[in-house]
């Protein structure tokens, strides 16, 4: 297959942005509607974390078994499959009749979203071959994620106020059937040369894992240790069953051997910090704007807004540094960005006063605007490109078991510090634990970005990635060097 004009590139690109623009919206504009679902269905704050977290939970158990599922039947195929079902996902939660249905509902949205973005990721690696210019094109595709968190607050607070919480769900409509017949036209079809085997015991210990430790982290609060004991104890026995089972596969659904990459692996756990920070970030902020000063859901977005813009400035700016300069650069401004935000809050109660609180969100706007970029940048740049897909779906992974990680902990501490107090009053002292969690959060991706970007970090990644060439790639790469 020739390779696609520049032009075409750039519109492959734009179509792939499409995918993380529906799916980052709908987490924003969920946010800012919470305290509205919350009072049509009365619901306790383990009720909002589910509307999130069934979401993420599912998508982080898929997102694997989409990316190498793509990489052997077609990435076109399933990432067209994935914004119709994603489509369908968000009609049924606009007309969710309970908050168990829209719960349900969200799995079914997750289901067609863990189709997107790894698959989107895949397409944009093996369309952008050269290095700079790819990670400019995942710098672009970072920038959406500002553009999401701008516009969703804003663009939710707007639905909810003067339609409903359900007008959330209606803008993915128009946005996926675009990017729907936009890929079917434009984008062509990839696959890896070689196809992986389906590891259904893989996907269900991972699926085990991810489930039950996000059960037992946010019903804690309210059932106690006893009864969530069991699942923690699942959950620890999925992860040792894989951790056992996986590397005895010929292609197994998670290659362990990744992890032997100091970068891939830091990567991986940053994705998990840093988004754990997201999450409960914009869990606490909306709860608190809406709850405790008593905001509407459209004054409560005006206020996220410099934190979003922050986000969509520096997302191309990192890519470029990425680019020009590596990762390390981004990840420490990153790292420093977010946890000078949760010291802000945690040590000197930066929303007692408007000034503090916009200097809040801006350090923590630009800190995460860096961090994205890097993250994806590393997880795909030193895989072979036939494993793309699956390097990507573990970035992503990563991603969303830290966001998923980051509500579930935060709203359990959340709910455990206010107890039976009255909520107003309990909000402020009850959030500061969860704030110092942040800044730990930002001070990890800080110390792992330095660890993990220098000269051994990047020997352990060539090595790597010169076990994990097939047989027939090594040979030819030999025979390419003896010519």
């Amino acid at each position: 297959m020739p390779e696609p004009s520049h032009r075409r590139r750039l519109l492959i690109l734009a179509i792939c942005c499409m995918s993380l623009l529906i799916v980052s919206l709908d987490i924003t504009i969920l946010n800012v509607a919470l305290p509205s679902i919350r009072r049509e269905f009365h619901a306790d704050t383990s009720g909002m974390q589910w509307t999130i977290d069934a979401y993420t939970v599912v998508l982080a158990s898929l997102l694997m078994l989409s990316g190498s599922t793509a990489d052997r039947i077609g990435r076109k195929k399933v990432f067209v499959a994935g914004l119709t079902v994603f489509a369908l996902g968000s009609l049924l939660c606009s007309l969710a009749p309970s908050l168990e249905l829209l719960v349900v509902f969200r799995m079914v949205q997750a289901v067609g979203g863990s189709m997107l973005n790894p698959v989107a990721m895949s397409i944009i690696t093996n369309t952008f071959t050269d290095p700079r210019q790819r990670a400019r094109a995942i710098g672009a595709w970072g920038a959406v994620v500002g553009i999401s968190m701008a516009g969703g607050p804003v663009v939710g607070g707007l639905l909810v106020e003067s339609v409903g919480w359900r007008s959330i769900f209606w803008i993915n409509l128009p946005v996926g059937l675009a990017a729907l017949l936009l890929t079917l036209r434009f984008v062509p079809e990839s696959r890896a040369p070689r196809a992986r085997r389906f590891d259904p015991v893989g996907q269900l210990l991972v699926t085990t894992l991810f489930g039950s430790l996000t059960y037992a982290i946010i019903e804690a609060p309210d059932t106690g240790p006893g009864t969530v004991a069991p699942f923690a104890g699942l959950a620890l026995a999925a992860l040792l069953a894989l951790l056992r089972y996986e590397p005895r596969r010929t292609e197994p659904l998670i290659d362990l051997r990744f992890f032997r990459s100091a970068p891939f692996s830091g990567a991986t756990v940053i994705a998990v910090g840093a988004f754990a920070a997201l999450g409960g970030f914009l869990f606490l902020s909306t709860l608190y704007l809406q709850n405790v000063r008593g905001l509407d859901a459209l004054h409560a977005g005006l206020w996220m807004l410099p934190m979003a813009g922050a986000m969509f400035v520096c997302a191309p700016l990192s890519g470029r540094l990425v680019g020009n300069r590596g990762t390390r650069l981004p990840l420490l401004v990153a790292g420093a960005g977010m946890a000078a935000s949760g010291l802000l809050f945690a040590a000197f109660r930066a929303e007692t006063s408007n000034v503090t609180l916009l200097i809040g969100y801006l350090l923590f706007g630009i800190g995460f605007g860096f961090v994205n970029t890097p993250i994806t940048n590393t997880a795909v740049s030193g895989m072979p490109r036939t494993q793309a897909g699956v390097a990507a779906a573990v970035a992503s992974t990563s991603r969303q078991v830290g966001q998923t990680l980051g509500v579930a902990v935060i709203g359990a501490v959340l709910s455990s510090g206010i107890g039976s107090s009255p909520y107003r009053q309990a909000f402020v002292a009850a959030a500061r634990p969860a704030w110092w969690i942040i800044t730990g959060c930002g001070l990890a991706v800080l110390f792992l970005g330095l660890l993990t970007s220098g000269r051994w970090a990047r020997g352990t990644a060539e090595r790597t990635a010169q076990r994990l060439e097939s047989p027939e790639v090594r040979q030819a790469i030999g025979a390419s060097r003896r010519g």
